[in-house]
């Protein structure tokens, strides 16, 4: 049995389907452009030395199997493969271990709810390799973060993310690994950076939001990586209008469209008219928020015909554009107008998204009390109670507070006891 062949079945690829199953799953998650057959497969298993196969081919196998591919018996590797720093082996003395790091995935996982990931990542190299598993199992850590973001909101989950974000850095600052891993690690780290950012701005930290958010943008950058170019623009935008910056926030998502155009992804580019149309509505620019929102809504209604629009999009559809209809409405002072778009946002959002189900109602709350629907504006503050429990997020606090200040400047007698209640629970809140 060659060296070859027994790397993979120690790694569970014991046939060429398998194999190719797991080769092109790698490929994928590198960015390599590479495919094998089977009869490359049983060649490369049959013959000593194997044949050499093409660079892109090489690098895949080295981050498959965990093992610098000189190390299974290939004699020399090809043109563009370099020797030597590249080996994907741990480094003697450091942290870097199969153990410590399924440890800290578990646990990610569990925490989510998630299931575990197995208890056994592919045997390969000396002293606990870096390889495309470790990489599964990260973003995997990632993506559960996501999921307990939309759930609960960024106050709690924002230390694990944290966490997450050191462990990506001490896997890239402790072990060698091949280019294509290496590259993917660094934008695993912009992409949990980036957030990082979201999780800190959901809280209401706005300087630490900023800070890891800069980090994201410097990561997008070195690796040219225009997709995290464009999210961390738009999640500064979206920030600056927060913030009462619009000219910025239109100039940020101005940029990231011009950079998404290429992408051909209508969802995306309607995302990001959205955010447009939100700071020109802050700037006043009523008929020109208008046009951006319409043709957001436009493209929305495109998402079939052109590229699908990436992960970290996923949130926007219908329900976010009622509410962004809402807020445009809400901004021009219209909030009769707005109370229709924003029960439809209500309505449309998905029961997952916790956090924005709070905010959403307790906006339109506000807008209820504002034009004088008090009984029903009080009913549906009073009602968000029953999310805010799960929800740990400063935006939502201070949307919560904003209807406090309008329900106590009302002399009905719901008014005053909804007011009441909510201003307990968020004493409650502060003091816990």
């Amino acid at each position: 049995m060659t060296l070859f062949e027994r790397a993979c079945i120690a790694a569970g690829l014991e046939t060429p389907s398998k194999f190719i199953r797991a080769f092109e799953q790698a490929a994928a998650l590198l960015g390599e452009p590479a495919t094998v057959t089977s009869r490359h497969v049983r060649r490369w298993w049959r013959h000593i030395p194997p044949p050499t196969p093409r660079a892109r081919t090489w690098r895949v196998i080295h981050a498959l199997l965990g093992v610098d591919p000189i190390e299974l018996g290939f004699l020399n590797p090809p043109p563009g493969v370099t020797v030597g720093g590249t080996a994907l082996l741990a480094q003697e003395g450091t942290s870097v271990d199969r153990r410590a790091f399924l440890g800290d995935s578990i646990g990610v996982a569990v925490v989510a709810g998630l299931p575990a990931p197995a208890a056994k990542l592919p045997p390969a190299g000396r002293r606990g390799a870096i390889g495309t598993a470790h990489l599964i199992e990260l973003r995997e850590g990632l993506r559960s973060l996501y999921h307990l973001d939309n759930a609960y909101g960024g106050g709690d989950v924002r230390s694990l993310a944290v966490r997450h974000l050191r462990r990506i850095r001490r896997v890239i600052n402790t072990a060698s690994y091949p280019e294509t891993i290496g590259r993917q690690l660094q934008l695993l780290a912009g992409e949990t950076a980036e957030h990082c950012g979201w999780l800190f701005y959901d809280a209401d930290d706005q300087a630490q939001a900023r800070s890891y958010w800069g980090e994201a943008l410097t990561t997008a950058t070195m690796l040219r990586d225009s997709s995290l170019e464009i999210l961390v623009l738009a999640s500064l935008s979206m920030q600056a209008s927060y913030e009462g910056r619009p000219q910025d926030g239109y100039d940020l998502a101005h940029a990231a469209q011009q950079r998404a155009t290429r992408f051909g992804s209508p969802t995306l580019q309607s995302l990001l008219a959205s955010r447009e149309a939100r700071a020109l509505s802050l700037m006043r620019e009523d008929s020109d928020a208008r046009r951006r929102l319409a043709e957001s809504m436009r493209l929305v209604d495109q998402n079939d015909r052109g590229r699908p629009a990436p992960e970290w999009a996923d949130f926007h559809g219908a329900a976010e554009l009622d509410y962004a209809q809402g807020l445009l409405y809400t901004e021009s002072g219209h909030h009769d107008r707005a109370v229709n778009f924003l029960r439809a946002a209500l309505e449309h959002q998905d029961r997952t998204y916790g956090r924005n189900r709070a905010l959403y109602r307790l906006t339109l709350a506000r807008s209820l009390v504002t034009v004088g629907n008090v009984d029903e504006g009080a009913a549906h503050a009073v009602e968000s109670l029953g999310h805010l429990e799960e929800v740990e997020s400063g935006r939502v606090m201070r949307r919560l507070t904003e209807v406090v200040d309008l329900l106590e400047r009302r002399d009905a007698v719901s008014a005053r006891d909804a007011a009441q209640e909510l201003r307990e629970y968020v004493h409650e809140r502060r003091a816990s």
